[in-house]
């Protein structure tokens, strides 16, 4: 269960993303400048607004936390199944000393 929260959070926050980056197209898809030498010159994300700065970052955040989630989940997943297919023990026998 945990995987699949894990896996939902991380695909909520990639659908986030991609329609914030649809977004910060649209509002600076006129900023175009030329520099002095002629070249264009494109906006920096230093030199956002504030709100589109703070979306990406906390959306990037999610998705990290989705992704680690989501791996801790089939860790944990599979450390259950491990110790359901040994039988209910809680401890692997050891051989006995001579």
């Amino acid at each position: 269960m945990r995987a699949l929260c894990g896996a939902i959070i991380s695909a909520a926050a990639l659908i986030g993303l991609g329609l914030t980056a649809l977004g910060i197209g649209t509002r600076y898809q006129g900023m175009l400048m030329a520099s002095p030498e002629g070249r264009p010159s494109y906006v920096k994300f230093h030199e956002m607004d504030t709100p589109m700065m703070f979306v990406v970052v906390v959306l990037s955040a999610t998705l990290i936390v989705g992704i680690a989630t989501a791996f801790i989940g089939l860790a944990y997943h599979h450390q259950r199944r491990h110790h359901e297919r040994l039988g209910g023990e809680t401890h692997v026998p050891q051989p006995m000393a001579p």
